[in-house]
């Protein structure tokens, strides 16, 4: 398999043919930076980890993970250490995950958040048209954080430029750098991130240039999880352990036509509605 940027990285933890470990992923997560997916996507690694042999977990990872905060032992790295550092923690989550395939494409976070760069539209297409996933988990497009947001859009445009019979069944764009918790109900799609608990903290601890670099991811997004988990419902009791939120994001690839802002805000504004309605009831 061949990427476009020179320090791209193709990892099988498995062993044998990159092209032919991509064909056989059900389960397709495409993040911004290392660490992304074990945060967004859990669902999909526990779904995969479930049922061996039927289904595959594949990650991709855009950017280079080159801006990262670092403090304590980090805080003297260059940039091109903490890439180094931050690729071979992805393939080590990987390793631990079971994944089929670990994608890194080590793009600049300027690359991508600029539309149509040759690089990132050739990755894009290759990885989505290399596989037939089941379901594939992005960032979703009300995250506060702009390279997620630009991974998302350009994902979302190479999904497009798919044959329609070629589209995942399913596309589901999860929380990270702003919560999904405020959508209602109605909207929410709950994914079952509480299996394994054990799992999940080792992944996010993988990640050592974070969590001792001065981020707990490992304790925010399993708090986080479980927090959604209690809250959902006031009037019975957890059917999970934890959940992350997601939106789903199928209506905006299979028709290209529906424009992104419309559809996004569609969400706030069946919030607005649902808060209006709520407390004229009790005036």
């Amino acid at each position: 398999m061949k990427l476009s940027h020179p320090e791209a990285d193709v990892y099988v933890p498995a062993g044998g043919d990159a092209s032919a470990a991509l064909a056989r992923v059900t389960h397709l997560c495409v993040a911004a930076h290392q660490d992304d997916i074990e945060i967004l996507a859990y669902d999909g690694i526990c779904d995969c980890l479930d049922q061996p042999g039927q289904k595959a977990f594949g990650g991709v990872v855009v950017t280079n993970g080159a801006g990262s905060p670092r403090t304590g032992a980090y805080a003297d790295f260059t940039d091109e250490q903490m890439r180094a550092v931050r690729r071979e923690e992805q393939r080590a989550a990987a390793r631990l995950g079971g994944y089929a395939i670990q994608l890194q494409l080590a793009h600049p976070s300027a690359d991508v958040k600029r539309p149509g760069h040759p690089g990132v539209v050739a990755d894009l297409g290759a990885i989505f048209g290399g596989c037939s996933p089941e379901v594939v988990y992005l960032h979703q497009p009300v995250d506060k954080h702009d390279t997620h947001v630009a991974v998302f859009l350009r994902c979302l445009e190479a999904l497009r430029a798919l044959p329609p019979e070629r589209r995942p069944r399913r596309v589901l764009g999860a929380e990270v750098w702003r919560d999904l918790d405020w959508m209602v109900d109605t909207d929410k799609v709950g994914l079952d991130s509480g299996r394994r608990p054990e799992l999940a903290g080792e992944l996010l601890k993988v990640f050592d240039s974070q969590v001792t670099g001065g981020k707990r991811y490992d304790l925010a997004a399993l708090g986080r999880r479980l927090a959604h988990a209690t809250f959902h419902t006031s009037h019975a009791t957890d059917k999970l352990a934890g959940i992350t939120w997601a939106m789903d994001l199928t209506p905006l690839v299979t028709d290209p036509t529906r424009d992104v802002a419309d559809y996004t805000l569609a969400y706030i504004d069946r919030l607005r509605a649902d808060v209006t309605a709520r407390l004229a009831k009790f005036r």
